[in-house]
């Protein structure tokens, strides 16, 4: 019988063969903790007896979610974070250098490997070949440690994506539709195998908006074979870096859960409704829909290309008077770009405020929590009653291409309006 993606993986790294049901005892390739989720790991570490890290090159913490701090409690922890990287030589991403995920895809996943970090959407390396699953900080601590975690060997759900799709639809707009029809619940500890024409068609910016959001149907993964355009990108963006790695593919004859095929040509752009992610129906069911703030960002779509489809949209035009958008970067290097290629003026002299990069008005910690009733249109991956810092307000989520067509309406408008 063969293999899966994720069989094969896990396999690799516990030294036998596997299948779906087994338990692996793992050897792991990196681990990844941010602000919200390392400080309990140090905790953790510390009541566990641990004197040092298995591999401090191997692991890497991040300050995204309060970045910069916005309190004294805040700095503290802070502060104790970069004391443990100081004491084990563990790599620092400090203020400013951007979102976990976005750095983890930049400078330390490779296909093949097995990664776990101890936030939910890890699963955005699974566009790059990567298992990578979300882990909790007392995981997160024992695998420092040792360098090992057992993981159960989930079932895969293959879902097949074919079709082009038509013009003022991205991916995002997939992923939503994906989820709308599978529910919330509906890849709970499934592995998920994404493929098809219309995967092969998008950017690798795009399939990480897909894999990002696997978490939100469940999954444990959302894994994305290797072909030219992800070897075209790992030459690109990791160039000067002595890397060796192996794309893995589940075999022809692989036993899946389920297969799922969806056909895209003629899907529209999609919102999901507060408050869940798999309450999705077209824009145009909630067109009109008066908004008082649009977020563009976060970890699902923060990056260069995601900002250039709304740069687009808002260029020579201003962002409606009753609408505050907020603009966030996903790394330091996309920010840079961004200000290289006009992005960022375009924002600007639209009338949107851009922060640093950072999770802050995703998460609701900071830069950009909305008052009681006000209605939020974001491109993040999640809308769960305050998430964004106050269980009184509204959160759609969409596309950027909706966000930004949306923030120059001041209401919930179809982007292929602007195409």
């Amino acid at each position: 019988m063969g293999k899966t993606i994720a069989e094969k993986i896990l396999g690799a790294h516990c030294g036998m063969s596997v299948k779906a049901g087994d338990i692996a005892i793992c050897r792991v390739d990196f681990l990844m903790g941010q602000d919200g989720t390392f400080p309990f790991a140090i905790k953790a570490f510390g009541e566990m007896g641990g004197k040092k890290v298995f591999a401090p090159e191997r692991i890497a913490m991040v300050i995204d979610h309060n970045s910069p701090s916005p309190s004294q409690e805040v700095s503290k922890i802070h502060s104790g974070m970069r004391e443990f990287a100081w004491r084990h030589g563990i790599k620092l991403y400090d203020v400013g250098c951007g979102i976990c995920h976005q750095l983890m895809l930049e400078e330390n996943v490779l296909p093949g490997m097995l990664v776990l970090g101890a936030d939910s959407h890890t699963t955005t390396y699974g566009a790059l070949n990567v298992f990578s699953t979300g882990v909790g900080s007392t995981d997160l601590a024992a695998a420092m440690i040792s360098g090992k975690l057992w993981l159960k060997v989930p079932e895969t759900i293959k879902i097949v994506l074919n079709g082009k799709l038509p013009p003022g639809v991205y991916s995002k707009d997939i992923i939503l539709y994906i989820i709308g029809k599978i529910g919330a619940d509906g890849a709970n500890y499934k592995a998920v195998e994404f493929t098809g024409t219309a995967i092969k068609n998008l950017s690798m910016d795009a399939r990480f908006t897909i894999s990002n959001m696997a978490v939100e149907m469940g999954a444990k993964a959302g894994l994305m074979e290797v072909d030219e355009k992800t070897v075209e990108w790992l030459q690109k963006n990791r160039t000067g870096n002595a890397i060796h790695w192996t794309g893995i593919k589940s075999d022809r004859d692989a036993r899946y859960e389920r297969i799922l095929e969806y056909e895209l040509s003629k899907i529209e752009p999609q919102i999901a409704m507060p408050h869940a992610v798999d309450r999705v129906v077209p824009a145009g069911k909630v067109k009109g829909r008066r908004i008082d703030q649009v977020l563009i960002g976060t970890c699902t779509n923060g990056r260069l290309e995601d900002l250039k489809i709304a740069a687009k949209i808002l260029k020579d035009r201003k962002v409606h008077p009753d609408v505050k958008l907020i603009v966030a970067p996903a790394s330091k290097k996309i920010f840079l770009q961004a200000i290289k290629e006009g992005i960022i003026e375009t924002f600007v002299r639209s009338g949107a405020a851009v922060l640093n990069p950072g999770c802050g008005p995703c998460v609701g910690t900071h830069q950009g929590i909305p008052a009681d009733g006000e209605v939020v249109l974001s491109t993040a991956n999640r809308n769960f009653k305050g998430r964004m810092g106050n269980p009184d307000a509204f959160i759609y989520l969409s596309s950027p291409a909706t966000a930004a067509a949306s923030a120059i309406r001041g209401e919930i408008t179809d982007p292929r309006e602007f195409v």
